[in-house]
């Protein structure tokens, strides 16, 4: 069932997202060359305790998963795309990077993605940031009264297309509120005018993955979370959590 929020409910809801947003940037702050991952999830971890909130991540388990997520944010290097779990990998130069994140703050959810190179970045790991980053932007400019879903997913997939990136077709953004998961899904690709009429206080987590070697197939690690490109080609996912309204699009996960 798909939810709308008061303003109010809007209100709280940006308070959960700037906890993502400070949270995200201490993980990013924390990495560098020869930092673990579990040093990233220990630095957002500790601004999630320091604020009240708690973790959506931490012990979720979708029908997919075999055990419970082990950590509050997901670490996904090089040809990870997303659900990486924070580990001994320690961090290497010219690594991509991709955090995701959530909080759960007074009963409200928020969820928001980075992606950033460690060390000297590879010009081809900058492009596919930029083009990942140009895709959330192009499906936020998408979120506004009047059009649909359809208009969101088409938004994205024209920018993936146009990068000759792929982006997994089994995932996607969704909804978001008293739950990180939340009716309607949000595909990174799709039809314009098609699908659920976007309203005032419709709230979704937009979340572009493009993977750079253009395929839209990915294979799945032993620890059934971690999802990776097929052909080792190098991945990048970025999301922020957007509140339709009157006004236009508003993202609750800024800093």
């Amino acid at each position: 069932m798909v939810e709308i929020k008061t303003d109010a409910e809007l209100e709280a809801m940006r308070e959960a997202g700037r906890v993502v947003a400070r949270a995200l940037a201490a993980a990013r702050e924390a990495a560098g060359v020869g930092v673990g991952l579990r040093e990233l999830d220990e630095a957002a971890r500790a601004v999630l305790d320091e604020a009240g909130a708690t973790s959506p991540f931490l012990g979720y388990r979708p029908s997919f998963a075999p055990t419970p997520f082990p950590a509050v944010i997901c670490a996904s290097v090089n040809d990870a795309v997303v659900h990486g779990i924070p580990n001994g990998y320690r961090l290497r130069d010219g690594d991509l990077v991709s955090v995701d994140c959530g909080a759960q703050l007074d009963g409200w959810a928020g969820d928001a993605a980075i992606s950033f190179t460690v060390g000297a970045p590879r010009a081809a790991d900058t492009e596919l940031i930029e083009a990942t980053r140009s895709a959330l932007e192009a499906g936020i400019a998408a979120a506004t009264v009047g059009n649909r879903i359809g208009d969101i997913s088409h938004a994205i997939g024209r920018v993936v297309r146009a990068a000759r990136c792929g982006t997994p077709a089994d995932f996607g953004g969704h909804g978001i509120g008293r739950a990180m998961h939340e009716d309607p899904s949000v595909p990174n690709r799709g039809r314009p005018r098609r699908g659920l009429p976007l309203r005032h206080g419709l709230v979704l987590a937009i979340e572009p993955m493009l993977m750079a070697g253009g395929r839209d197939d990915y294979r799945t690690d032993p620890d059934g979370w971690t999802l990776r490109t097929t052909d080792g080609s190098r991945a990048a996912h970025i999301e922020h959590t957007v509140a339709v309204t009157e006004d236009g699009p508003r993202i609750l996960t800024l800093p």
